[in-house]
């Protein structure tokens, strides 16, 4: 299944996450993906682990244009110049000629000129080809205006915390409104561990609403739920080392979910966030340098 962006380019619904997958495991979790059916990678210069990305497309042997690769430009990096090296720094980590999808990581609001310089660069990448989409991450609506009235290409994606117990509803209607892609980041639970948010959490993956659905189709929790993703049309980006998690993260064409089904799910949103707000400023950690090589 591909969803079309608003410039054309046709982008795999479901990907691979690897944001916390350690270095050593990513180029085996990527080739068990791509041998599995995947055909989009999602990756971040911040994660540390682009090099492993682009390894494990090389062992899988398909062609470069048959895997849809999106990496993420970190805050360090931003500013015009910066960022326009960053491309030079994640193609030859990943040893490509081109970027699918280039996104900005976070909106950083305490040096938001930077951000805007930095989705510059990318508007400079694509007109002359070097990527085939760009956007944005963790971008709330009043970013969003921020960088759609200082910049000239509307983002083809914005990636956000999406999963049953925090939807964004604002946030997806902003994206509409604009003809961005929601792109869900934790899109089985916000179950991902992120020291200092959200540990008095619920895991959706135990929900009994969600359970229930499962029950009916003989699906999992998550299936169910990378399901809801789809039939709204979302993109959705699972993340897994273990090979029979990513097969059965991909095994969710064969059922569909009934309108109710999908209602239900989306009543379960309790508007409370795992990771970090975007609105906050995390000084030490924007400030984290990303390696040349």
């Amino acid at each position: 299944m591909h969803l079309t962006l608003n410039n054309g380019v046709t982008m795999p619904a479901i990907g691979l996450g690897v944001f916390q997958s350690p270095p050593e495991q990513t180029t085996a979790a990527v080739e068990a993906a791509l041998a599995t059916g995947y055909r989009h990678i999602d990756t971040a210069a911040a994660y540390g682990n682009e090099r492993e990305v682009g390894d494990g497309i090389r062992r899988s042997g398909l062609d470069r244009s048959d895997v849809f690769i999106e990496t993420k430009v970190w805050v360090s990096d931003y500013g015009y110049d910066e960022t326009l090296h960053t491309w030079e720094k994640a193609t030859g980590k990943l040893r490509v000629d081109q970027l699918d999808l280039l996104i900005l990581h976070q909106p950083a609001p305490d040096r938001f000129e930077k951000t805007i310089a930095a989705y510059k660069a990318l508007e400079a990448l694509l007109a002359d080809g070097r990527v085939r989409a760009i956007g944005v991450s963790n971008f709330m609506p009043h970013h969003l205006k921020h960088l759609l009235d200082s910049t000239d290409v509307v983002p083809a994606v914005n990636q956000i915390e999406l999963h049953p117990y925090f939807t964004q509803p604002d946030v997806q209607a902003a994206d509409a409104e604009h003809g961005i892609l929601t792109q869900a980041w934790s899109p089985i639970g916000g179950i991902t561990f992120y020291p200092g948010w959200g540990e008095d959490r619920k895991n959706v993956m135990e929900d009994p609403v969600i359970a229930a659905i499962a029950g009916t189709y003989g699906k999992s929790p998550a299936q169910v739920m990378l399901r809801w993703h789809l039939q709204q049309g979302r993109s959705a980006i699972p993340k897994s080392t273990n090979p029979a998690r990513i097969a059965e993260n991909f095994d969710i064409f064969d059922f569909e979910l009934t309108a109710e089904e999908l209602a239900s799910i989306n009543a379960l949103d309790t508007g409370v966030r795992n990771g970090p707000d975007p609105d906050e400023a995390r000084e030490e950690r924007f400030a984290f340098v990303i390696p040349e090589a």
